[in-house]
């Protein structure tokens, strides 16, 4: 049995009332809601009785209607004002006198009923069946059932939105890293296998830690890959309060995380293609607590001209390629001097002819340049350089620019 309430006005009104009876609720339009009723018959009463209670709960202007069809009760109540109740094996006929623009289809078809003098669900369910078919097709089919209140379709309830959160207030406060991480594998543990039970994962865990006499605690870590392992996301999470610490007494832990499909992933026969993520992610961690966060990941080239410009982006295993076909010329490779060694170079006919630095002390046997560059010349750091490639004694081969806004040379790396 099947409770619809058609109102106009605001939906989520008709959600909660539909609420108070039932678990199960189609929301089928803005104005209309559909929901189970089955059940209440122990509580409440007859059907009668039911649609009286859901009238008394709404406290506007409803139209109700009860039926054993679904899709019978939408009709009714959106034709028929008031409360009414259909009594199983009469929906034909207490559908009968409704209009028949309340039924769903195409243009084409409706014009072609009325072209055809059909006018009420009645008069479309006294026609043939299998003129209907023949004529009409599938559509035609279905809504004759439809008009005959016998459509037998399953309600599509609304899915409630998933949240995967925990919090813990504590009776004690806790200073220390050890207790505190005992208290968030227990929290870990039972949302992870929440999220297991549901095949997902997690790409996002939020923490928030409310602190004695200070502001809450909050960090973020969003993960590169899905990950649904505790002790994974545990020791994520250890590393990132080891590394910014909270600072003071915590009372009260919360938890929330980011529910997302887990990553299906096709390794080779023999070998993984990829790191696995969850190691990975620790190792990055790590490696981000001991060199700091700016100086681990992928070197990404910056939008501009300016030599040796790029940052370091996050690393994942999603942009791991170990699969880089080879170059096929052979070409030279410049190993780059982080910071550039400061060189002195004196010039003869207009080109370097000695250099010498705290890592080279030689003669220009042949060079090649200059190669100018510059920009930036609205912010406060612009570059103006000339670049040369040189070949010393002994035939090594280095690059080294001179810094037109200042006047020095720097050696920037050597060709191997």
């Amino acid at each position: 049995m099947y409770a619809c309430l058609h109102a106009a006005g605001n939906p989520a009104l008709l959600v909660e009332c539909a609420r108070h009876f039932s678990p199960r609720i189609e929301e089928t339009s803005s104005d209309t809601v559909l929901f189970d009723v089955r059940g209440l018959g122990a509580l409440i009463g007859n059907a009668h009785e039911i649609a009286h209670a859901i009238e008394n709960r709404a406290g506007f202007p409803v139209d109700i209607a009860v039926a054993a069809d679904p899709d019978a009760a939408i009709l009714a109540a959106r034709g028929i004002r008031g409360i009414t109740v259909i009594a199983p094996g009469c929906e034909a006929a207490t559908l009968a006198g409704l209009p028949l623009n309340l039924l769903p289809g195409s243009s084409e078809t409706a014009d072609l009923l009325d072209a055809w003098g059909i006018r009420t669900l009645g008069e479309l369910a006294a026609l043939p069946p299998l003129g209907v078919a023949a004529r009409l097709g599938p559509e035609g089919t279905y809504l004759q059932h439809l008009a005959h209140g016998r459509a037998g379709r399953q309600l599509r309830p609304i899915e409630a939105p998933l949240v995967f959160e925990e919090e813990l207030e504590l009776d004690d406060p806790v200073e220390l890293l050890e207790p505190l991480s005992f208290l968030l594998a227990r929290l870990l543990n039972d949302l992870c296998a929440r999220l297991t039970s549901r095949t997902l994962a997690t790409d996002e865990i939020r923490l928030i830690l409310t602190l004695e006499n200070a502001p809450a605690h909050r960090c973020v870590l969003r993960l590169p890959v899905p990950i649904s392992d505790p002790k994974t996301l545990l020791k994520l999470l250890q590393l990132e309060l080891s590394a910014r610490s909270p600072g003071a007494p915590v009372l009260k832990l919360r938890i929330e995380l980011n529910p997302v499909k887990p990553r299906i992933q096709q390794h080779g026969l023999f070998i993984a293609r990829s790191p696995e993520p969850a190691k990975l992610e620790i190792t990055l961690s790590r490696l981000c607590n001991l060199l700091g966060a700016e100086n681990v990941g992928t070197p990404e080239l910056l939008d501009t001209h300016r030599p040796d410009s790029f940052r370091m982006a996050r690393f994942s295993a999603a942009t791991y390629k170990n699969d880089v076909s080879p170059c096929p010329f052979e070409v030279l490779t410049l190993r780059r001097y982080r910071p550039p060694q400061i060189a002195q170079v004196r010039i003869l006919d207009e080109a370097p002819a000695h250099i010498t630095t705290a890592i080279l002390k030689s003669k220009v046997v042949v060079c090649a340049g200059p190669w100018r560059s510059s920009g930036d010349w609205w912010k406060h750091d612009p570059w103006d350089h000339s670049e040369w490639d040189i070949a010393v004694t002994g035939g090594a081969l280095y690059r080294i620019s001179e810094d037109l806004r200042r006047g020095c040379w720097f050696l920037e790396g050597n060709y191997d």
